[in-house]
Parts: structure tokens; sequence; C-alpha cells
């Protein structure tokens, strides 16, 4: 096994496409075939089922590309600290979901620790893209909205992916809407007063499960949607027409300095809030005190 062979497989992993995995590494789609063949041969696993629709990844070849991410990381970093500069800046990166106040903990690091040591990275994601950046190591937490409707398949799924869940707070469930909504002067509101607004749904790919929706969708179905993609996107629409997302309970900065307000939603449903990480791997120092100040955050908060 080469790293030639493992930048092939994480390539061809990425872009779900032998053809394009040769364009990005130029070199020839054959060459590139036989390399992931011999590496499959000498291991004694399949990695990719191949078949006329393309590609797809085996659960051995999942398995195979968590390990292959972290062999290629730690090289590539061997690469620049006995090649390079000799100055390797440490990484620190988190993956979530749409959250204010999980972005305003990681801009409270990047304070606290500074840029000259420390290379960051937050994405906000949808939900495969938080399990697959945690378990193939490219972030080293990941936050999540888990509620009673995914809860059981959440479990399966960490299982399977190596992954360990922590809960940080459990908070009640709110309907966000702009200050012009016909029901924003409401401080409590049933989740059937609100089936003739659209509601504002962060959008996941089309071959995640059902069960990866943020939103508490087993609570209520949705009569009316519109999918977004990004947060901004979501708080701009409720600004500017009649409609409403729905999420936990902490919106107070949006609520009184961006023309939003939230609403109480009247049901028994919690959201938990929690991270994943590697069973196998432990905290970095910057990951350990991103805990410690959502820890804190949670309990200003009251959850």
């Amino acid at each position: 096994m080469t790293i030639a062979q493992i930048k092939y497989v994480i390539e061809v992993a990425k872009t779900k496409s032998i053809n394009a995995a040769a364009q990005a590494l130029f070199i020839s789609q054959s060459g590139l075939s036989t390399a992931i063949k011999e590496l499959e041969e000498e291991l004694g696993i399949t990695i990719f089922n191949r078949t006329n629709r393309g590609i797809s990844i085996t659960n051995e070849g999942e398995t195979f590309i968590r390990y292959a991410n972290n062999v290629l990381l730690q090289y590539k970093l061997m690469e620049e600290k006995y090649f390079g500069s000799g100055e390797v800046k440490k990484t620190f990166s988190v993956s979530m979901h749409h959250s204010t106040f999980a972005t305003k903990i990681f801009a409270e690091i990047i304070r606290e620790y500074g840029i000259k040591e420390y290379e960051y990275s937050l994405y906000e994601t949808r939900t495969k893209t938080v399990f697959d950046n945690v378990s193939n190591a490219k972030s080293e937490l990941g936050i999540l909205y888990i509620s009673s409707f995914n809860r059981e398949y959440y479990s399966k799924v960490f299982k399977n992916a190596n992954l360990s869940f922590e809960v940080l707070g459990s908070f009640p469930v709110c309907a966000y809407v702009g200050e012009q909504h016909p029901l924003a002067d409401r401080k409590e509101i049933t989740l059937s007063e609100l089936e003739d607004y659209p509601c504002l749904i962060f959008d996941q790919d089309e071959n995640s499960s059902f069960y990866f929706y943020e939103e508490i969708i087993s609570a209520y179905e949705y009569k009316n949607i519109i999918r977004t993609s990004d947060r901004g996107t979501t708080l701009e629409l409720m600004r500017e027409i009649d409609a409403y997302s729905v999420g936990i309970g902490t919106f107070y900065e949006e609520r009184h300095d961006k023309g939003l307000t939230a609403i109480s939603i009247k049901t028994d449903e919690k959201i938990d809030v929690g991270f994943i990480k590697r069973i196998d791997s432990n905290l970095s120092k910057l990951g350990e005190r991103y805990i410690e100040l959502f820890k804190d955050y949670v309990k200003k908060l009251g959850a």
C-alpha cells in the first residue's frame, strides 16, 4: 500500500467517479482503476462497488477511508514539517448543524488561542456531512440537534460509524418569525396554528435519510415547505415574508436586533444539543475548551 493509492481512494470517494478523480489527479482512468484494484487485492477487501450507474462505497470501504484520511493528514503534516518551512500550524475543525451559539463559541476559541499557531475550520452543513467530516477526521467535533423522532436512528448511525455522542443541553422548541408576521406578538403557539404559513427547512442531501432533518418533523407534518441551504437565507426570508422556522429556543440575539422574534411552541418535545467525536480519538486542548465553553453557555441559558 502506498500514499499514492491512499490519495487515489480518497479522491474517488470524494468525487464518486473514476473519471472525475482521474482528471483531478492528472492520471489516466485505466491507471487509477488498476491502482485501486491492486490495493483492494492486497488488502483483501472491496472498497468500491462498480456498476453501470457509477460507483458506491462499501461498508469495508467506509472503514478504510476513515483510516486513510487520518493517514493522509499525518503524511501532509510530516511533509510540511520536514520538507516545508518547518512551521506547521495545528488545526482545529468543527462541523455543525445551523447554529448561532455554536458559531459564537467557535469565535471565542479563536479569540483565546489566536491565529499564529492554529488553522481553524468551521463547517455549517448538512447532517450527513457532519457525520462524514467527524468520521473521516476532517473535523474533530460535530454539533448536532436531536429530537425524539431521530434519536434511535442516530444511535445506530453513531455505532456503525464508530462515533460517540454526548448531550450538552435539552432545549424547548420555538417558532422563529419576522416581526411583521401576523403571529409575532404571540408568546405561545401550537404547530397547527402555523400550518397555513410556509416552514423554512434546511435542505438535506437527496440520498440522505428522512431522519437527517434538523427540524422536529415527527411532531408535525409540515404542509408548506421552503427549503434553504444556509442560515443567512433563512433569516432573510423570515424578515421578508410570513414564513417561520422551527428550532431550539435560544434565539435571543436575533430576536432583539435582527427583526425576528421567537415564539414558544406548545409541545412536550425537547431538542437535545450535543457533540459527536470519534470513539478512538481524544479531544485536543482546543476541543476540550470548546466543550467547556459550550457547557457554560448552556448553563447561562438555563437549559
